[in-house]
């Protein structure tokens, strides 16, 4: 048994209008899962129907085998961490981390016990006597994951808590995430919009759209074998190209595009009944899988570019075959190239039925 179950969830913000619709989820002890997705995607209403802030038209929300569906979030041992902090800008830090501890009527013993328990394990120490307002972005947001962890939640839900850092901030707050949840051990549920900071920070990644699953997977499943066309364009699938294949051998795809013939080894498995010969198909793959070459080849597409930005140790280019654009990243300047013969590693293209 699963310790977080959503089962059958029907739950949004108007009567009859739900935006997750027989929805289910399962969630193991100790992981940490990120709902990924775009706005209005149902990340948060996720998150909200599990915290108890939203009840849902149908289904049940488990927790560690019990039925909690109907328990208001006080009633649950759940931690919450928000992008916008929350904290109560007249108390200190100390007090901001012990408000839940003082709720609870824990001794006073205890509590600064656990709060300089918790205030080492985010390295705060000389800042308990602080109020929020002298604190930087990224200790307020240590001060809201510290008191969220002193209760010692069953579970801990974060909804987009680095949006508002800078990025070398996130940066650094995603690693202190990261070793807090291997160090405590504790069951996380992560909403972002950001395909970076999933791959970086979850055991388990779960990609939304519309109020529906596309995929859930390791980032490794994600990020080299995503399963639907949504899920390889948010994570890095920018580039597009149509073509009809000329012929399926094994897992190997021969597609034309124009007069020449791309090869594609990265079929899906539920693709495989689907395609055949003559089928008008979409090429999906990476800027930076993008190769160009001095010379044309057999697998070579002759391309216009229509702009290069140099950025440093690499150049953006956009390209363009026809109708169709597609960028490249590569390394160097490529500025004053006009044309160009790309390439793209058979292994690092998408093929799906248009």
């Amino acid at each position: 048994m699963a310790y977080i179950e959503l089962k059958d969830i029907d739950a949004g913000y108007t009567k009859n209008s739900p935006i997750l619709k027989d929805f289910h989820l399962e969630v193991e002890k100790g992981e940490l899962v990120s709902l990924l997705g775009p706005s209005g995607c149902g990340k948060t209403t996720t998150l909200r129907t599990i915290a108890g802030f939203i009840s849902p038209e149908k289904g049940k929300v488990m927790i560690d085998g019990k039925d909690t569906t109907k328990l208001p979030p006080n009633k649950k041992n759940i931690g919450l961490v928000f992008q916008t902090y929350a904290l109560f800008p007249h108390l200190s830090v100390f007090d901001n981390i012990a408000y839940g501890l003082k709720r609870r009527k824990v001794e006073k013993s205890e509590i600064a016990k656990r709060v300089a328990d918790v205030v080492s394990l985010v390295s705060l120490e000389g800042f308990e006597d602080r109020l929020p307002a002298n604190l930087s972005g990224g200790q307020r947001q240590r001060v809201a994951i510290a008191r969220s962890i002193v209760i010692e939640p069953d579970l801990l839900l974060l909804d987009e808590p680095l949006s508002n850092l800078d990025a070398k901030l996130r940066e650094e707050m995603r690693a202190e995430l990261t070793r807090l949840q291997h160090q405590l051990g504790i069951t996380m549920i992560y909403v972002t919009h950001d395909q970076i900071e999933a791959l970086s920070l979850s055991t388990k990644i779960v990609v939304m759209n519309k109020g529906n699953i596309e995929q859930i997977g390791t980032p490794e499943d994600i990020y080299e074998r995503p399963s639907t066309s949504f899920v390889a364009s948010f994570v890095g699938f920018d580039n597009s190209l149509t073509g009809v294949i000329e012929s399926i051998d094994g897992d190997e795809i021969s597609v034309k595009i124009g007069n020449k013939i791309l090869l594609s080894n990265r079929k899906r498995a539920e693709q495989s009944s689907k395609l055949k010969k003559g089928d008008k198909v979409k090429l999906f793959f990476r800027p930076d899988d993008v190769h160009l070459n001095e010379e044309e080849a057999d697998d070579t597409l002759e391309m216009k570019i229509k702009y290069s930005n140099y950025q440093g140790n690499s150049s953006s280019l956009s390209l363009s075959y026809g109708d169709e654009e597609i960028r490249a990243v590569i390394k160097g300047n490529k500025k004053g190239l006009v044309s160009t013969y790309v390439s793209i590693p058979p292994e690092k293209i998408i093929v799906e039925k248009e």
